[in-house]
């Protein structure tokens, strides 16, 4: 607990960080996907004699600036301020362990906002060859900050049995390429790159349902069948995909997606399942709008079909994200750092010398303050008081007495406990998960007492 908390009332930090990373993450797709579409566009137009239609490339390609450059730039910023807040030890690993890393993305990205200013501004200046050059310079660059944004992200899934070995030693530097090229990295980046092309072509289809101009109408009709087909590759190529991530990942996220099918029943722990389920229905909701739609009856195709691809197109994309980031529970940084910041390493000395020992924030001594600091510290990067995951509703009609047994589950759960799929180990002294109990019994509040109503039938007079 080397920094003061976050707090974060309602939904707390990592919803911040959900809400700012979903607004991102359909922006920055759509930079990767949309800068190869407006290139292999243009030289379509040029190769079957479609100057008309030109116009309506160059607004669409204003609209990618804008959106990419703009919109991207600065939601990017708000995943690192969000990020740097809710998860300061995670954020300070994943900077010290990539710093070769980030540097190669930021050059990338420096290229590629050039060529896209490049790319809008030049068009009609400069010959048609060296114009497309630039289009293809962009693709180039922006999709090789995915490939290395992928490393890092598909790392804190699994870092790998390599960089494991040396993690905490100083020597992590010596595993860099073990831990980027790790386990999951390349199913993430087909199914990252999938994504990416059918944000491409939804946006296209968003430019395109624009234009009115019944002298363009038959072209504009080729275009929007043209760019439906840029969702094909995510219908084909995601079940490989996933299977193939299935498979890469650690046997403990997949025993979580087991454990949604095997208790869908009886309606417990069934979240992850259920949103990844989510994701499969609105992509096979995605397929059939763009294949009946825009494919079928491109003529017919309206701005409102398309925003409805873009709405879908952001709940599969929330699904995913989601997903993602339970599977990784209990940890923040698979097998090295738990959720809540505490590193697996640290787990017996922090008992041993107190959770609360290692912050320069100490508290003042009373029993509630300490209290909330180790709520603070090891609860609310996953809870609220009385928002998401509300801990009040959580721990409702509890007495002092349950909350210290449920403490001791959790300060040493067993192997076949639910609790430690999901939950990181509650670390500190006698003395301070004593703290903590007494806090989160203020916190408990007893069930509402169910009220009758009793019907008054009127007598005949």
């Amino acid at each position: 607990m080397n920094y003061p908390f976050w707090d974060v009332p309602g939904i707390g930090g990592p919803w911040v960080i959900g809400i700012v990373s979903i607004f991102h993450v359909l922006i920055a797709w759509f930079a990767v996907g949309g800068g190869l579409y407006l290139p292999v566009a243009e030289a379509k137009l040029y190769r079957e004699g479609k100057e008309a239609w030109l116009p309506v490339l160059q607004r669409h390609s204003r609209l990618f600036l804008v959106i990419t450059s703009v919109f991207g730039a600065v939601s990017g910023v708000g995943i690192w301020f969000s990020i740097g807040l809710v998860h300061p030890e995670a954020t300070s690993a994943l900077i010290h362990n990539f710093v070769f890393g980030w540097a190669i993305e930021w050059v990338f990205f420096v290229i590629e906002l050039a060529a896209a200013a490049v790319y809008y501004y030049t068009w009609n200046r400069i010959p048609r060859e060296l114009h497309l050059k630039v289009g293809c310079l962009y693709a180039v660059s922006s999709f090789l900050t995915l490939v290395i944004i992928n490393g890092i992200l598909s790392f804190m899934l699994t870092p790998g049995s390599a960089w494991l070995e040396v993690a905490g030693t100083g020597n992590e530097a010596s595993r860099f390429w073990y831990a980027f090229f790790n386990p999951t990295y390349f199913p993430s980046l087909i199914m990252r790159s999938l994504a990416c092309l059918s944000l491409a072509g939804i946006y296209a289809l968003i430019s395109y349902s624009l234009v009115d101009d019944e002298a363009l109408a038959d072209i504009r009709a080729a275009m929007v069948r043209w760019s439906a087909r840029w969702l094909g590759p995510m219908v084909l190529g995601l079940p490989i995909a996933l299977a193939w991530f299935l498979l890469a990942m650690p046997a403990n996220s997949r025993d979580l997606l087991e454990l949604g099918m095997t208790t869908i029943g009886s309606g417990a722990f069934t979240q992850v399942t259920r949103i990844a389920m989510l994701t499969i229905i609105t992509t096979v909701t995605i397929a059939g709008i763009a294949y009946y739609l825009a494919y079928r009856a491109p003529r017919e195709f309206s701005l409102a079909h398309a925003v409805c691809l873009l709405a879908l197109g952001a709940v599969a994309t929330a699904s995913t994200e989601y997903a993602r980031e339970t599977v990784r529970k209990p940890y923040v940084i698979g097998g090295h750092m738990y959720s809540n910041g505490v590193r697996v390493r640290d787990v017996e000395r922090l008992n041993q010398e107190g959770y609360l020992s290692q912050s320069m924030w100490t508290p003042d001594t009373t029993r509630l303050a300490r209290g909330e600091a180790m709520f603070r510290g090891q609860c609310m990067s996953c809870h609220t008081r009385d928002g998401y995951r509300s801990i009040t509703r959580l721990l409702q009609n509890r007495d002092e007495k349950n909350i210290v047994k449920l403490l001791d589950l959790l300060h040493k759960p067993t192997k076949d406990s639910t609790y430690v799929r999901y939950m990181p180990p509650l670390v500190g002294t006698d003395e301070e998960r004593d703290a903590l109990a007494g806090y989160l019994a203020t916190l408990s509040k007893p069930l509402a007492a169910p009220t009758t109503t009793t019907a008054k039938v009127a007598k005949a007079p």
